[in-house]
C-alpha cells in the first residue's frame, strides 16, 4: 500500500523551492555534526595507544555524539513528515537543542576521558535538558496534529526519549561515584541507552524508511507489527531495567527476550518488504546487516546475563557485546540511513540526488563484506595482530563513507 507519507518521511522534495532550499541548508549543517563525531572516532582509532580511556571515548563518540545528534535531527524530521506538521522555517528551537546537546556531549567526553568529574555532571545535565526539550517538542507536535496513520513512529520516539532520560542520570552518577553498585548501574545505563534510546528509534523509523530505501511498497501488516512491538519493547525494557538494578538475571533475561520478540516482529515485516524488491544499495544492505547483528547481540546478551555469577562479571562481559551491538548494529544502521537520507534532503533535483547517491554507494559490496567479516573475525578468539588488522579494516570501511559524505556536505548544489 503506497502512501505519500513514505516519500515525505524519507525526505523527498514535497515543498516549494524556497522551503526546500532552507531545508537543504539545515540538513547540510546538521549533517556535519554526526559525521564530525565519526571522523573523531577514526582519529581516536589511530591514536588510541596514547589516549586515556580510549575504549570509553570511542563508545561515547559513537553513541552520545554521532547517534544522539542524528536522532534529534531525524526524529524531528520524520515526526514532522508523518504528522504533516512542517518544521518552522528558522528552526530556532531545534538549533538551540542541538547546541545545548553538543555542549553537554563535549563536557561529558572531556570528563570521562581525562577528568575531572564535575564538568561531566554538568554536561550530562545539559544532555538531559536537551533531550527533555526534544521530548516536549514531540509531544506538542503530536497533540496539535490531526490523526496520522503512522503516528506509532512518533510514539516510539517518545518512548526512546524517556528511556534516555532514565539512563543519563545513571551515567552521571558513575562519573562521580565508584562503589559496589557501579556494575549494576553500568548494565542499566548501557541497556536503557542502547535498547531504549537507539533501538526504539530505529524500530519506529523502519516502518516508513525501509520501504523507501528499497523503493518498494510497504507490505500489509508492517504497521500492525510495529504497533504490536512497542508495548512488548516497553515491557521488556521495564523487566530488563529492574533485573539489572536489582541483579535478578532471570528477570533481566526475560526482559531481553520480550524486547527481542518485539524486534523480531519488525524485522520479519522488513524481510517481507525486501522480498518484493531485494536490497541493491549500500544503504539497504548496511541497514539489513545491522538488524541481523541486533538479533544476534540480543541473544548473546541474554545468555551472558543468565550465566554471569555476579553483576560485576556481567558488566565485564558486556564489553564484548558492545562489538556486535555498537559496531554491528548501531554504526551500520546509522551510516546506512545517512547514506540514503543525505543525498535526498540536500535537494538540487533528481540528477544531483543520483550523483550523491552514486558517490555514497561506491564499492558497496566490498564495504559491506569487509565490515561484517571484520566484525565476525574480531569476535573470535584470535591473536592481537589479527584484532589490530580487523580494527584497521573497520576504520578503512568507515573512511570510505566519511570521505564522500564530507565532500557532499561541504559542496553546495548549483
Amino acid at each position: 500500500m503506497t502512501v505519500s507519507v513514505q516519500r515525505t518521511a524519507s525526505g523527498e522534495p514535497t515543498r516549494p523551492a524556497a522551503r526546500t532550499s532552507g531545508r537543504a541548508g539545515w540538513h547540510r549543517r546538521t549533517g556535519l555534526v554526526p559525521v564530525g563525531y565519526l571522523v573523531a572516532m577514526v582519529v581516536v582509532g589511530f591514536t588510541h595507544p596514547v589516549l586515556p580511556q580510549n575504549r570509553w571515548l570511542l563508545i561515547h563518540l559513537l553513541l552520545l555524539g554521532a547517534v544522539t545528534n542524528a536522532i534529534l535531527v531525524w526524529s524531528a524530521h520524520f515526526a514532522a513528515a508523518i504528522l504533516r506538521s512542517p518544521a518552522s522555517a528558522r528552526r530556532r528551537g531545534e538549533a538551540a537543542r542541538l547546541v545545548l546537546l553538543n555542549l553537554g556531549v563535549l563536557a561529558v567526553l572531556v570528563a570521562g576521558s581525562a577528568g575531572p568529574a564535575w564538568p561531566g555532571v554538568v554536561g550530562a545535565a545539559a544532555v538531559f535538558a536537551s533531550v527533555g526539550l526534544h521530548l516536549g517538542a514531540l509531544v506538542t507536535r503530536l497533540r496539535r496534529a490531526l490523526p496520522a496513520r503512522y503516528a506509532v513512529t512518533v510514539h516510539y520516539y517518545l518512548a526512546a526519549a524517556l528511556a534516555l532520560l532514565a539512563g543519563v542520570p545513571a551515567g552521571a552518577w558513575m562519573l562521580v561515584v565508584d562503589d559496589d553498585q557501579r556494575p549494576r548501574l553500568l548494565l542499566f545505563h548501557a541497556h536503557v541507552n542502547l535498547l531504549g534510546w537507539v533501538t526504539l528509534t530505529v524500530l519506529g523509523t523502519l516502518l516508513t524508511l525501509w520501504p523507501t530505501v528499497l523503493r518498494t511498497r510497504m507490505v500489509d501488516g508492517a504497521a500492525r507489527a510495529t504497533t504490536r512491538g512497542l508495548p512488548l519493547c516497553l515491557a521488556g525494557l521495564a523487566c530488563l531495567s529492574a533485573g539489572t538494578l536489582a541483579w535478578w538475571p532471570v528477570l533481566a533475561a526475560a526482559g531481553l527476550a520480550l524486547f527481542a520478540g518485539a524486534a523480531l516482529l519488525v524485522v520479519v515485516a522488513a524481510v517481507a518488504t525486501a522480498r518484493q524488491r531485494p536490497p541493491a544499495s549500500f544503504a539497504a544492505w548496511s541497514i539489513a546487516a545491522g538488524l541481523g547483528w541486533l538479533l544476534a547481540a540480543l541473544t548473546w546478551d541474554a545468555v551472558m546475563l543468565l550465566t554471569a555469577p555476579k553483576a560485576a562479571d556481567a558488566a565485564d562481559r558486556f564489553g564484548a557485546i558492545l562489538i556486535p551491538l555498537g559496531g554491528g548494529f548501531v554504526a551500520q544502521v546509522l551510516i546506512g540511513a545517512l547514506s540514503y537520507l543525505l543525498p535526498v534532503v540536500l535537494g538540487g533535483g533528481p540528477a544531483a540526488v543520483r550523483a550523491r547517491a552514486t558517490r555514497l554507494d561506491a564499492h558497496w559490496p566490498q564495504r559491506i563484506t569487509t565490515t561484517n567479516l571484520a566484525l565476525a573475525v574480531y569476535l573470535l578468539p584470535v591473536g592481537a595482530y589479527v584484532r589490530i588488522t580487523t580494527s584497521l579494516l573497520l576504520l578503512a570501511a568507515l573512511v570510505q563513507f566519511l570521505v564522500p559524505a564530507l565532500r557532499i556536505l561541504l559542496t553546495r548544489s548549483r
